[in-house]
């Protein structure tokens, strides 16, 4: 085992470390300026304690709750069905893959594993965590999310979430900002830690199944994505059409694959652009396909009462 430069995670390694191959000698067989060294990827795999161990306690406390559920109720198919486990499993299962796998990693080596590593963490985790909720299951504390969300004021407002989103990721972009957190454990583990909060928040009032006080209604589910994929897309296709590398991390780390900084950068540009669409697409027919079967069953209730 080697021991990581981060504090809270042990990377395991192989026999053999990747070895970077020389750089390309030029006149007078004098390195090529500008020209980092080629090597072969790490793709070993991390023993990050803090992520086993959080992963393992909210996969405990979950299936323990639902289970609960289950018991208490005939109508578990409704409201603790098997596909929300799954869908919170899953989401406990990318976080361990974004966090532990050789994607994080590759992180370390190049800029579009990290950002897949960020789409892991920012939509994908939230997203099937959230899915994996219904009333029932949050009922122990559904008084004091109704508590938390009439003391934060302005912070439980969707505006808020649009606003946190769009700035965590941009934030996160400002090349000296990024390669701090690359270079910084320590600033690394906020980074993640801010991604998976904003995501949370964003998706929370998307697909919570507590109804909140500011509910978003009418077309404000598809205000409040465009709005915040538009931003964020836009960024991406930024990085993926930029002329030169933004970041002196990249710039000068060996080249995994022989893919250049720019060819990189624009891969991972075109990631987080490609996923905002995606990802906005998939969720906008989700929620209009929802809207419209709520909209049947209260002309359904409607009709009951006036037969009544």
């Amino acid at each position: 085992m080697g021991l990581d430069r981060s504090p809270w995670k042990l990377r395991s390694t192989s026999a053999g470390l990747p070895q970077a191959a020389p750089a390309t000698a030029g006149p007078c067989g004098s390195a090529l300026v500008g020209q980092s060294p080629r090597m072969q990827p790490d793709l070993s795999w991390t023993l990050s304690p803090g992520v086993l161990i959080g992963s393992a306690l909210a996969a405990g406390v979950y299936v323990r709750r639902w289970r609960a559920v289950r018991r208490e109720t005939a109508a578990h198919a409704r409201t603790a069905p098997v596909w929300r486990l799954c869908s919170f499993m899953a989401a406990i299962l990318t976080t361990v893959i974004a966090l532990v796998s050789p994607v994080d990693a590759l992180a370390d080596q190049l800029f579009f594993a990290h950002m897949t590593q960020h789409v892991l963490l920012l939509d994908i985790a939230p997203i099937l965590a959230i899915l994996g909720l219904t009333k029932a299951l949050l009922r122990p504390v559904t008084r004091s999310v109704h508590d938390l969300e009439r003391r934060a004021g302005f912070l439980a407002h969707p505006a808020f979430a649009v606003v946190l989103y769009v700035a965590t990721i941009w934030a996160w972009h400002i090349p000296g900002a990024y390669d701090l957190a690359v270079t910084h454990s320590g600033v690394h583990v906020l980074e993640h830690l801010s991604f998976l909060l904003a995501g949370s928040l964003y998706w929370w009032h998307l697909l919570s199944p507590i109804r909140a006080r500011r509910r978003l209604q009418g077309l404000g589910p598809v205000v409040y994505m465009a709005s915040t994929k538009l931003l964020v897309g836009a960024l991406g296709m930024g990085l993926a059409f930029a002329p030169s590398a933004l970041y002196p991390y990249y710039v000068h780390h060996p080249r995994v694959w022989g893919i250049s900084a720019v060819d990189d950068q624009s891969i991972a540009g075109l990631t987080m652009a490609v996923e905002q669409s995606i990802v906005m697409g998939i969720a906008l027919a989700a929620l209009f396909i929802g809207a419209l079967t709520e909209s049947e069953r209260a002309q359904q209730r409607r009709e009951r009462y006036e037969l009544a």
